[in-house]
């Protein structure tokens, strides 16, 4: 009997190494959503589709999200699904305009704080409990002209 041999039932599949879905690792968690708005009535069986990108062709996965700033203004955005890189933090933040301004955002103060990290007058400031008191005085001064004007 060969090596190759195979159960009742067995059925070989091939992989095919063009799809760029991998198994999902164990310190992995998966998220499953209901990516349409239309409910439905009874499951339809639909053929031909062989690839991922005849699944999202198909079905135009598609979800309403609500966002809410911090001034409890809220703001609705559809995130569209056209491929599996649209699920990444990068896909989704290049469709959402909310989500691009807090990225831009996040990345400004993360500049802010590599400076401040990198500056050597301040820390030596912040080293000096008086000067340390100056600098706050002064920057309290600037923060009530901002919001006077």
């Amino acid at each position: 009997m060969s090596s190759n041999s195979y159960g009742l039932g067995g059925t070989e599949v091939k992989t095919d190494a063009s799809e760029a879905i991998m198994e999902i690792g164990q310190n992995k968690t998966l998220l499953v959503q209901k990516l349409t708005n239309d409910q439905a009535i009874k499951p339809k069986i639909i053929s031909g589709l062989t690839s991922i990108d005849d699944v999202f062709e198909n079905y135009k996965p598609a979800v309403e999200v609500d966002f809410e700033n911090s001034d409890g203004v809220e703001s609705k955005e559809e995130l569209k699904f056209k491929h599996v890189g649209d699920f990444g933090k990068k896909g989704i933040i290049n469709q959402s305009k909310y989500l691009s301004d807090l990225d831009t955002e996040k990345d400004q103060y993360l500049k802010v704080v590599k400076q401040l990290k990198s500056n050597k007058i301040l820390k030596t400031a912040l080293a000096d409990p008086d000067a340390k008191e100056a600098l706050l005085r002064s920057i309290q001064s600037l923060l009530a002209e901002l919001q006077q004007g």
